[in-house]
């Protein structure tokens, strides 16, 4: 509603058009509120949330913000027929690399941690990264963990 004149009062006011702003609002409507006014000086998502990669990563350290992350996945995979709007939404998985024994034990964790969690994860060799990737040189690489 650029240009659109503003309410006189609305029930509420989220002040920022970026990812916890347009998310904030998309929730608030779901529960039904219709009169939710989102203020953005610019485009919606055209500060921070725009410059980021855009990789959604699920696993943290922390339970609660491992299950936060979760849902955006699935928030984000059903969004498009939801809004009726093209999302870009094209899951693609990552790796983690690592080169040394010390954080092969570390991505040997965080695999554990992830399938504790019910999320895909699996542990490549060398080989294995060679043949997901084979553009990608593997030399000095000791394994890598694989999220989906």
């Amino acid at each position: 509603m650029k240009g659109a004149e503003l309410p006189d009062k609305a029930q509420v006011v989220i002040i920022g058009g970026g990812i916890a702003g347009c998310s904030t609002a998309y929730h608030l409507a779901g529960l039904g509120l219709d009169d939710v006014v989102l203020l953005e000086k610019g485009q919606l998502t055209s500060g921070s949330t725009w410059h980021a990669a855009g990789m959604v990563g699920q696993l943290r350290a922390s339970a609660n913000i491992t299950r936060l992350l979760r849902y955006s996945v699935e928030l984000y995979q059903g969004l498009e027929s939801r809004i009726g709007m093209a999302t870009g939404w094209r899951p693609t998985g990552s790796l983690r690399l690592c080169c040394t024994r010390e954080r092969r034990i570390e991505i040997e964790r965080q695999v554990a941690s992830a399938r504790s969690f019910g999320l895909e994860a699996e542990f490549l060799g060398p080989g294995e990264i060679a043949r997901l990737c084979p553009a990608m040189s593997v030399e000095g690489i000791d394994s890598a963990a694989r999220h989906r």
